[in-house]
This record gives C-alpha cells, structure tokens and sequence, in this order.
C-alpha cells in the first residue's frame, strides 16, 4: 500500500475592486500574515537553537508494533508541548523563560497560527542540526550548513479557512481566511476563481484533503492544496510476471534532451521527442568540449 500526492491550487483574485477582485485592505492583510508568521517562526527558531540540546534528546516509549518498550528521538509533539511550557504563559504554566514570553512579542495570535509557527520551526531546526551533525562527522572544512531561514509560505490549518464550493455558484465563490490586518487577526472573504477543473480535483472521490498553503508571487496569490489517496501497487517481482507489462524508456540524446520510449508486447507504442532549444544547445557545447578534451 502507497500513497499518491498532488497539489490542486485555487488562485486568489487580486484583481481591481471594480473588476470583482479583493481591495488593497485585503490584499495588503495577505502579506503582513507572512510577515508576522515568518518573525514568529523566528522566535521560535531562535529559542530551539539555543536550547538545541533538547531537540536531541532521547526518550523511552512503547512500540505497538514491536510491543516493547524502545527508545528514540522526543517526538516533534512533545517537543512542542516542550516549547509551550517554556515560551507561552498560561495557568498552568504561568511563567515562561525570561525573554521568551511570546504573547508579549506577538498578542493576539490565534493557537492555530502559533501552533502552525512551532511545528514549522521544529522542522527546520531539526533539519538544520542534523545537517550540522552530518557535516562535523564529515571533517571537511568548506560546506558548512547556513543557519536556517524563517520564510516560508503561511499555511492555514483547520480554524483558520473555510471554503464551501456548493454554496454558491461556479464565478462567485469566496475563500474565507483568519488573517493579520496589521494590528489584530480578523476573519476576511477572498473571491477566488474557482474553474470546474478545481471543483472537479477537490470534489474526486478517493483523494483526502491537506491543510492549504499560502502562495505569493509578485501581485498573484494562490492556496495550494495538498491531496493524497492511498493507492495499492503490486510488486516489483509480481509485475515483471505480467506478460503483457507495459515499460517506459528515456534516452538521454545528443541533440534532445530526452527521448522516451513506451512498449508493450514488443510493440512501439508511443514515442516522444523532448526539447528545449535553450538547455539543448547550452548541453550540446558543453558534449562538444567534452569530447575535445
């Protein structure tokens, strides 16, 4: 059993208000929302390097699997209970580490958005330290892994959107997103343009629902949303018995990029040239000096 993932994205409109698009308010609330997310992120980056040793540490549990107690890595949810504990003020915890209190960095944050920034932040400190284990074991002197960047596309977990496609017709269909105006989080509408192409990927059956992320690109702004369905694949041994298999074959050509290739019971079915005249002839010099040398 796999899975099968694809990205069905529905585009924002940003055009003038006259023409049925969001107005600057709006457009304006998408970007601060990255902005304040990205600090967030920061903040929470900052504070997980600088307790690094916690990302490290190794804790006993019991596997189901195995049905024995082992011990491994904390795992990312308790890292971010961890993390709450130690920077967010609550009544159970109501003093957070001198200097990290984040309510008093970002108030009125939804848990969501903030939940959102940890789980994010997580990942990449992780990613980060252990480029940096894999590097010192290395022993080389250049290469070394830059501290991790805090930018990246907001993503809206459940609470922070809702879009019902069935509520209204085809070109008059709106997003609804938990953004940041500037100075607090507010509820705000986004007309979207929904193509029967998007209504058809979200409502196919079989494919389940991901959180969507915020895209922004110069004046364009999309959500992407991941989908995944589990697909049952037979293996490899099994589907070479298959007397009728079908095979895929790319030859990495001269003059094209690629030439690929399908047969089935020793037949051509298809072939397909693949070209692209910039990268074909910037290849085609470089094969030439090749052979010279």
């Amino acid at each position: 059993m796999g899975k099968a993932a694809r990205n069905t994205i529905l585009q924002l409109d940003l055009s003038a208000r006259t023409s049925g698009g969001a107005n600057t308010q709006k457009r304006a609330a998408l970007e601060q929302t990255s902005a304040i997310l990205t600090e967030a992120r920061t903040f929470f980056l900052n504070f997980l390097l600088a307790h690094h040793e916690k990302l490290n540490e190794r804790v006993s549990y019991y596997s189901e699997k195995h049905q024995e107690m082992r011990e491994g890595l904390i795992s990312a949810n308790a890292l971010r209970s961890w993390l709450e504990e130690c920077t967010v003020s609550t009544k159970e915890h109501p003093h957070p580490f001198p200097d990290w209190d984040f309510k008093t960095c970002f108030p009125g944050m939804p848990i969501h958005a903030r939940r959102a920034a940890m789980k994010e932040a997580i990942g990449k400190a992780r990613a980060y330290l252990t480029a940096l284990a894999t590097w010192q074991k290395s022993g080389k002197k250049k290469g070394k892994p830059g501290f991790p960047g805090a930018a990246d596309h907001p993503t809206f977990y459940q609470g922070a959107f809702h879009l019902e496609l069935a509520e209204a017709k085809i070109h008059d269909c709106f997003v609804r997103l938990k953004v940041y105006d500037g100075t607090r989080w507010e509820w705000m509408n986004y007309p979207v343009r929904c193509s029967r192409h998007f209504q058809n990927r979200w409502a196919e059956q079989g494919w389940k629902q991901q959180s969507p992320t915020l895209v922004l690109r110069g004046k364009q702004a999309a959500l992407h949303f991941p989908q995944v369905k589990k697909v049952k694949a037979a293996r490899v041994v099994e589907r070479r018995l298959d007397p009728h298999l079908v095979t895929v074959g790319v030859d990495l050509n001269v003059k094209n990029l690629a030439v690929v290739t399908v047969r089935q019971d020793e037949k051509v079915l298809e072939t397909v040239f693949l070209t692209d005249h910039g990268l074909d002839q910037a290849r085609y010099r470089h094969l030439k000096k090749i052979a010279k040398k």
